[in-house]
């Protein structure tokens, strides 16, 4: 049987937010009380509308996470469009496999660490915000990467791309940190994508056009690894 755990406290809340859409949501619903006073019927109820859609795309739900030994984690909710070899790029060094997930605006776009072990380095990039989905997007969009060293020496890279409409990218995590599969580390406000670069023997469980969710989907595992992830 497969076990579980939790890598964060799960939420006193039967509907947990992330923290960094509370003031929107408060601005959305103030507006709408406004507009509602005023007798403006129409507006407030378009207001209503936007408020349980912001409510919506700042979900965060609680997740438990796979201890299977070697697993790689999602660190992303959305769906698989691409698997493809990479060679010695800014992300990693020599060959590896690159695992792409695409958010759209309906998907949960709190982010994940994919296996546990330490942060080396993170480094963040401006740049445009074309469609997340494009094959180019990587490169050319403004993206946030976030190196890891798992407690087996390996190297694994998540980066956060922005997107067509994202205009925020958010990473609570640093260099020197120590984290845990599965742990909450950003998110990127409303669309974009999620490019992980893992060494190419791991065993892929995943495939292009599969929807993945952030903690709890296993991306693939890592045949021989000897410690603990």
């Amino acid at each position: 049987m497969d076990e579980f755990k939790w890598s964060d406290p799960p939420s006193r809340f039967a509907f947990p937010i992330a923290a960094a859409g509370v003031p929107l949501i408060f601005a959305a619903a103030f507006s709408t009380l406004i507009l509602a006073l005023l007798g403006l019927t129409a507006l407030a109820v378009i207001g209503l509308a936007a408020t349980f859609a912001i409510c919506g795309f700042f979900r965060d739900p609680d997740r438990v996470i796979p201890t299977a030994q070697g697993a790689v984690v999602s660190p992303a909710d959305g769906k698989v469009i691409a698997t493809a070899l990479a060679d010695d790029g800014p992300f990693f060094k020599g060959e590896c496999r690159r695992v792409s997930i695409f958010m759209s605006v309906f998907n949960v776009h709190v982010n994940r660490i994919p296996a546990e072990g330490r942060v080396t380095q993170v480094r963040y990039r401006p740049g445009q915000f074309v469609a997340a989905d494009r094959q180019d997007a990587s490169g050319r969009n403004e993206h946030n990467a976030v190196f890891l060293e798992t407690d087996d020496g390996r190297s694994l890279c998540a980066v956060q791309v922005a997107g067509l409409i994202a205009r925020r990218i958010i990473c609570r995590v640093q260099a020197g940190d120590r984290v845990l599969r599965g742990q909450r580390f950003g998110m990127i406000c409303f669309g974009s994508r999620l490019d992980v670069y893992l060494p190419k023997e791991i065993r892929l469980a995943v495939a292009v056009g599969d929807r993945v969710s952030a903690g709890s989907t296993v991306l693939g595992t890592f045949e021989t690894a000897t410690g603990g992830m």
